[in-house]
């Protein structure tokens, strides 16, 4: 089975106030065919950088058992311990043996240091299904990706995409629960 474009999100929470809501809307997203949630953790850092995971999931039994941990391999953290550690760089050398370049230690992105101190994070491994039949056209026409990334509702106003009052307003809920401005 050939696997769409996945994406990592790191989404973060000052005061965590769940009640179903994002599970929720995942679930009808997958029920959509849009996307499929590979793997999730949630990541609790106290106030002194001590990290405390626990593995979310709504993947069915079977896609567990074939997708295994693959958050905490992504960024470092060894669920599977020692044993998760050492079938990764297996799995790796033999992909550089075949010829594919992984990204390097400097390529790397350290998700667990960006977390705030004093706060929790959901980090969602994300297969968007929809973009297959995109991403199997752009590689039929010999297209490749350069670079992605989330644009700020702000950077929205100088395009002209939304106004001032709904920038504002999305930017608002975005960073309402960190302080930060």
């Amino acid at each position: 089975m050939a696997i769409g474009p996945v994406q990592l999100i790191v989404l973060g929470f000052q005061n965590p106030d769940f009640h179903g809501e994002i599970i929720g809307e995942l679930e009808r997203l997958r029920e959509s065919d849009t996307v499929r949630v590979i793997d999730s953790l949630a990541v609790y850092k106290d106030a002194q950088g001590e990290v405390e995971v626990e593995h979310l999931s709504n993947l069915t039994e079977q896609e567990a058992v074939e997708l295994g941990s693959k958050v905490g391999a992504l960024i470092g953290l060894g669920i599977e311990g020692e044993e998760g550690f050492d079938e990764g760089a297996i799995a790796g050398a033999e992909a550089m043996a075949d010829g594919i370049h992984m990204f390097s230690d400097e390529d790397a992105w350290d998700v667990l240091a960006e977390i705030p101190d004093n706060s929790a994070a959901a980090l969602l491994l994300i297969e968007h299904h929809w973009a297959v039949p995109l991403r199997d056209a752009i590689a039929k026409a010999g297209g490749f990706r350069v670079a992605d990334g989330f644009i700020s509702p702000l950077d929205l106003i100088k395009i002209g995409l939304v106004s001032e009052a709904e920038a504002r307003e999305m930017h608002e809920l975005e960073k309402a629960s960190t302080g930060a401005s």
